[in-house]
């Protein structure tokens, strides 16, 4: 027996929907009406109310997975900005490594260069 998993597609609400859903809750009425009005569940309203003040205009900018990818990109550049300090840093290290390397090497090679005498 084969079994068939029928794709949903998730509704897909405009900004200025969901923006709409949220003023009429702060304007009084209660989430229960608008949650029948605009025909979606409770929690998603509630959801809705949370990320407008959290984020105020920059709230329902895309397809949901926009912030934490956002966010993730943020942390990456950090850390690639991190690691080039750190690179700058060893490099300068290894400059000065190989410069102190040098002149040892030219007061070794001064001083141990013995004169010969003659008998």
């Amino acid at each position: 027996m084969e079994k068939r998993v029928m794709s949903v597609s998730r509704r897909q609400f405009t900004k200025e929907f969901k923006e709409a859903a949220v003023r009429r809750l702060e304007l009084g009425a209660s989430l229960a009406e608008v949650a029948r009005a605009c025909e979606v569940n409770p929690n998603v309203l509630h959801r809705w109310k949370r990320e407008s003040h959290e984020h105020g205009v920059k709230a329902f900018t895309g397809h949901g997975k926009v912030r934490e990818e956002e966010s993730r990109v943020a942390e990456l550049e950090r850390k690639v900005g991190r690691q080039a300090m750190e690179n700058d840093f060893l490099r300068r290290c290894l400059q000065y490594a190989e410069e102190q390397r040098r002149l040892q090497a030219l007061t070794t090679r001064g001083s141990s260069t013995r004169t010969s005498r003659k008998k």
